[in-house]
């Protein structure tokens, strides 16, 4: 007999016991309601189905077993499905400190290191406060104000070329971010064809994603048996490190020259991950994981954005009064500096004073968020959670888009309604969306292991929707309805995406 095949006759079997050990296991603990599966076979059947059409069949649940909280049992032990805002506070916040892990992450090697999936422990906390503190506070976040003010011009040019009929919005969005983190990621305005680079191999292994996740179930048989898909995943490994390399390297020279010479640099998020040293190992950073830290930076600050960009566009398109609203806002702020100073853009401090476009923005993110699952949280001891025990490295995972639109919590949820985050009585905004004092709504996650780039999202959702209102008047093309229909890549988009009529409001940016 072949040696691979007993070596995956020997792992099934191993695997086969682990399950049912952790079932019997479990068996005996009152955990959260849900369907009976068998172990293994059941386990893969749950396995194989993506978020989009998991979510469905979590929504025929709800009404069987409760809308709190459903057990399935994928992989090797129970997955939690929370769609209670109370409990999601409950577990993120008041009780964070254990459900803040994350399940292990086997895929690559020991080179891919990124903060969303690191354990939470003390390497975690010193590549996220890398992040926040050098790259995301807010003193840091201004001083990226020029770069952009310079992307912003890119997309009102790109804009400006392509008025025809119907203006396809995502693709510009989608460079216009690009264009920004890659400055930001590695601190020079590359050409179009480098950025175009960077970016394709960041979409290549967004969009492979849902098929690399199967290797996630068994990353040991995986290996054998899914030969082809584990060559595809290192091939583009090789060729991400093939293009990240020499830039690198670029900026390592370009900061040694810059220091001999007593000159500053802007500082970009490569400079703090060559020079970051791990505590526990007394290292620096090597190649491979400064390439999947860069490669996270990107993704987590293009592709969530510039969906949520294009969802809060198609609805100002699909609502005219609330764009038209909106733009009063901004013309009576922005509107008489434009005749005193000649300013032809909206600042970024400008935006603090712009109420109703925060209520805009929130309200989109609560109606579209571009996750309609955060990443899964696994816990180090067992829980309790309304009456139910979450056991010891249970999966537990949080139905961010059913959150944001409970009737016990949203009236009209199904409307895109912006006044619902204006404070009664007042034109100021006053929402919390960290979830820190309670969780209504949760785009970007809450408690321990929310998004670190939050604030920056906000920031540049805020900015652009600014601009591209002040700039354009945005109209729905003729006989063709804005279609708010979902589809699941990397982030959830428009089924269709958005397609408007652009009318400029002013002659140059």
């Amino acid at each position: 007999m072949e040696s691979w095949v007993v070596t995956v006759i020997t792992l099934c079997i191993s695997f086969f016991i682990k399950f049912l050990f952790n079932y019997l296991t479990n068996s005996t603990k009152k955990l959260p309601p849900g369907p009976h599966t068998f172990p293994v076979i059941g386990s893969l059947l749950w396995a194989r189905k993506s978020p989009a059409n998991l979510e469905p069949i979590l929504r025929d649940l709800k009404v069987k077993y409760g809308p709190m909280m459903i057990t399935l049992n994928i992989r090797s032990g129970p997955s939690i499905f929370v769609a209670s805002h109370s409990l999601a506070y409950q577990a993120l916040v008041q009780q964070g400190a254990v459900t803040s892990n994350r399940p292990a992450n086997e895929i690559i090697n020991s080179n891919y290191c990124q903060i969303h999936t690191e354990t939470y422990g003390t390497k975690w906390r010193h590549l996220r406060r890398n992040l926040t503190s050098e790259i995301l506070h807010p003193s840091r976040i201004k001083s990226y104000s020029n770069a952009r003010s310079w992307v912003l011009g890119i997309l009102i040019q790109q804009l400006r070329g392509a008025q025809d009929d119907s203006v396809k919005l995502v693709d510009h969005f989608q460079y216009a971010m690009f264009c920004l983190l890659v400055l930001m990621c590695f601190g020079d305005k590359l050409d179009e064809s480098q950025i175009k680079q960077i970016e394709n191999v960041q979409r290549a292994l967004l969009v492979d994603l849902q098929w690399f996740n199967i290797l996630k179930i068994f990353p040991r048989v995986g290996k054998i048996i899914f030969r082809s898909l584990w060559k595809e995943l290192h091939d583009l490994r090789r060729e991400q490190e093939n293009i990240f390399i020499p830039l690198i390297e670029a900026r390592r020279r370009a900061k040694e020259q810059k220091t001999e010479h007593g000159e500053e640099l802007i500082m970009a998020y490569v400079d703090t991950l060559l020079s970051l040293e791990l505590p526990d190992e007394k290292r620096n950073l090597n190649h491979g994981e400064i390439i999947s830290l860069c490669g996270e930076f990107l993704n987590g600050g293009t592709d969530t954005t510039s969906t949520a960009l294009e969802w809060v566009m198609a609805n100002l398109v699909k609502n005219p009064s609330i764009q038209e609203k909106l733009y009063q806002e901004i013309a009576g702020i922005v509107g008489e500096k434009q005749i005193k100073l000649r300013e032809e853009a909206v600042k970024e401090e400008d935006l603090q004073k712009m109420s109703y476009l925060k209520a805009v923005i929130l309200e989109g993110l609560r109606r579209h968020p571009p996750g309609h699952f955060v990443l899964p949280h696994t816990v180090t001891e067992d829980v309790e959670l309304n009456g139910h025990i979450v056991p010891k490295d249970a999966t537990i995972n949080f139905m961010v888009a059913d959150m944001a639109l409970d009737p016990n919590v949203w009236e009209d949820p199904l409307e895109f309604k912006p006044d619902r985050f204006l404070v009664e009585g007042s034109n100021k905004e006053g929402f919390d969306i960290t979830g820190s004092r309670e969780i209504k709504m949760m785009p970007f996650g809450a408690g321990r292991r929310i998004c670190p780039g939050y604030a920056l999202a906000m920031l540049h959702l805020e900015y652009f929707v600014a601009n591209l209102i002040w700039h354009f008047q945005w109209n729905p093309v003729e006989g063709d309805d804005v279609d708010l229909s979902e589809k699941l890549e990397f982030t959830v988009m428009m089924k269709n995406s958005l397609g408007a009529c652009i009318c400029p409001r002013i002659k140059s940016v």
